[in-house]
């Protein structure tokens, strides 16, 4: 319980000070807890320190660990539960039925599975489009690698946009984007920059669809997202150490 609450303490000091740096208000960013391989019970001490999001990579693990959590805390602790990783078709349920905040939406089939089923049991998910800009392939997201130069790129994530801002149960927060590890500050940074511009972008070209939000940024990154416009930033082992497996 201590180390968690003195290194969630030094993260919020961490995003203060880049918020500070970049002239912006820290309480616009919304800091996600990663609990993934961890067990409910650390999801419940961390509450206790004041953490309120927390992020799951897995719906499985998500929807495991949102029933186990609610039967110590009960239904109001105040919990927003984030689904950052990429959803395979027979999974979306689980999220539809789980998740309070969805962060990578890579593709328009996941899209409608989510909508359909969000439709069934009177749910609404605030989502992020998943865009690729850095290009490397073993990401997923939307083609965004060269959106400043390829009119084609920018034609389906502007048609991404307005399909998934159409679809019944989904609303639309704007984008989410990963940077390239192990590789020099400045090229984590133009990944940074590319995505808030390719969102300012879509927001211009594709009115008055709202694409204002950015998750975008971790353990390892995230001060330099927030240095960039990140709204969202995703920290796991900042806060709670190495992966307990």
């Amino acid at each position: 319980m201590t180390d968690i609450k003195q290194r969630y303490e030094l993260v919020q000091q961490r995003i203060g000070q880049a918020a500070g740096r970049a002239g912006r208000d820290p309480a616009e960013i919304t800091l996600v807890a990663v609990t993934k391989t961890w067990p409910a019970e650390v999801v419940i001490a961390a509450h206790e320190v004041g953490m309120r999001h927390f992020g799951e990579n897995r719906p499985e693990e998500l929807a495991e660990k949102r029933v186990a959590v609610a039967e110590v805390l009960g239904a109001d602790s105040g919990i927003v539960w984030h689904c950052i990783g990429p959803l395979q078709s027979r999974k979306t349920n689980l999220a539809a039925d789980y998740a309070d905040v969805f962060h990578a939406l890579d593709r328009l089939k996941i899209a409608n599975r989510l909508s359909r089923q969000l439709e069934e049991n009177g749910r609404s998910l605030p989502v992020f489009l998943e865009v690729n800009v850095s290009g490397e392939g073993s990401k997923a997201g939307f083609d965004a690698s060269n959106w400043e130069n390829s009119a084609t790129q920018r034609q389906q994530l502007r048609k991404g946009i307005e399909t998934v801002a159409e679809l019944p149960g989904l609303h639309l927060q704007g984008l989410m984007t990963m940077a390239p590890w192990d590789v020099e500050e400045t090229l984590i940074r133009s990944v940074f920059q590319r995505t808030r511009k390719l969102a300012a972008w879509l927001h211009e070209a594709a009115a008055p669809i709202n694409v204002t939000q950015l998750s975008m940024g971790m353990t390892d990154d995230f001060e330099i997202a927030i240095e960039e416009g990140a709204t969202h930033v995703r920290v796991g082992r900042a806060i709670f150490g190495p992966r307990a497996r």
